[in-house]
């Protein structure tokens, strides 16, 4: 392993220049290196001399990448610290951003050799940056360094400040599209976190309007895998997956219409209506990797809400066994079930074989759901409203009455 020795020269741009050309050109033998190096010196030069930091960023990154396996990683991170300072002398935004360019497709284009390195080296050039596209363009890149280099762990966190940086970054909505796809994707391979790959899988799918939706082709199969997602998982009972086009679209589609049918069946139906489609779709559904045995699971626990959206709040234990095709002594397991998988709570009146309703999970959360969320909340405040405005009267009432009194005993 080569180790960088410190040299005279007071810019370390040229310094750099020097030593990654002299290791580059090493094995060449002295007298074809030093005319080399003299040459790439002389060029750096100009390049300083004359502004040209794109052009002096691409000569440097080429012996740079040539001598990575010859340095140890604290050379190879020395090297790049100062390759990517050049993005802070370009002379316009375009300018830096062509800058990242280069370094961030050089430093992934070996994502399995020293990977944790050349995220930290990319980050490094992010928050050099001051141009909020060129921030994002290099956070993309990140990201696909992560996930090639498997180490997807180490930009995860990230993740819970996508808004935050959304807002930083203003991209369009293309761009936002590849982001939320791309981190989907990510949180895919990570089994213990497909509920947050089906949240941004969603995202992805909302930024789809009525006229791109039936324009829609590769991008079919993920609003197919949208839905699968989602009847696949057992903690997942609520979406608004109907009201985005990119969904809706598939309802009339000649191959996924059936796919469709399935969401709507899991979000608007009881258990034997998937039993019925079941028995005529088996085949469709183990193409998707759908289990039988979990589905009747998940579909228990939904047509338990279904059955709970009644006014009075109470349902009895005959019709908990009829839609759950359930035995009695097993009605409470699967209320005791719906209350730990959070989608009930409710109590059970044994005594008079109810289950009694406090809330429900509604499974699926539109606009009309946000209009009764409206109209609950326009009732509170006017009841809070109401009950302060009797405190103040009923205070004021017995202010008056203790002055009379007062009054009395004076006189």
């Amino acid at each position: 392993m080569t180790t960088i020795v410190p040299t005279s020269e007071d810019n370390p741009v040229i310094s750099v220049v020097r030593v990654t050309s002299e290791l580059a050109w090493a094995d060449a033998g002295l007298e074809v290196a030093e005319p080399q190096v003299a040459r790439l010196c002389i060029e750096a030069e100009e390049c300083i001399m004359m502004g040209r930091w794109v052009d002096l960023a691409s000569l440097m990154l080429t012996s740079a990448e040539l001598i990575a396996s010859k340095v140890s990683e604290k050379d190879f991170e020395c090297i790049f610290t100062v390759i990517c300072s050049l993005s802070t002398r370009a002379g316009s935004p375009d300018e830096a951003l062509e800058i990242a360019k280069l370094i961030s497709t050089k430093i992934i284009q070996q994502p399995s050799d020293k990977t944790a390195l050349r995220l930290k080296i990319l980050f490094n050039l992010y928050n050099l940056l001051e141009d909020p596209y060129s921030k994002f363009f290099v956070y993309t890149k990140a990201l696909n360094l992560a996930a090639n280099g498997k180490m997807s762990e180490s930009i995860i966190p990230s993740f819970k400040m996508i808004d935050s940086f959304l807002q930083e970054w203003n991209i369009g909505k293309e761009d936002q599209r590849d982001l939320f796809l791309t981190i989907s994707n990510i949180l895919k391979d990570n089994k213990s976190m497909s509920k947050e790959s089906f949240i941004f899988l969603s995202k992805y799918l909302t930024t789809f309007s009525m006229e791109e939706a039936f324009l829609m082709n590769e991008e079919k199969e993920e609003a197919v895998r949208a839905i699968i997602e989602f009847v696949k998982s057992p903690d997942m009972f609520q979406c608004d997956l109907p009201g985005m086009p990119a969904i809706s679209q598939l309802e009339k589609d000649e191959k996924y219409a059936l796919v469709y049918q399935l969401l709507e069946i899991f979000l608007n139906s009881r258990l034997d209506h998937y039993l019925d489609f079941h028995a005529r779709n088996s085949a469709l559904l183990k193409s998707y990797g759908l289990v039988h045995e979990e589905c009747i699971t998940k579909m228990r626990l939904m047509s338990l809400i279904d059955l709970s959206c009644n006014e009075s709040g109470e349902i009895p234990y005959a019709k908990v066994t009829e839609a759950l095709q359930i035995s009695d002594d097993e009605v409470e397991y699967w209320v005791v079930k719906a209350i730990m998988s959070k989608v009930l709570d409710c109590k059970m009146d044994q005594m008079n074989q109810l289950v009694i309703v406090s809330r429900r999970t509604e499974r699926v959360f539109g606009l009309s759901q946000w209009q009764g969320l409206r109209s609950k909340l326009v009732n509170w405040r006017a009841n809070v409203a109401s009950a302060i405005s009797t405190i103040q009267s009923s205070k004021v009432a017995d202010e008056g009455v203790q002055a009379v009194q007062e009054g009395v005993m004076t006189r």
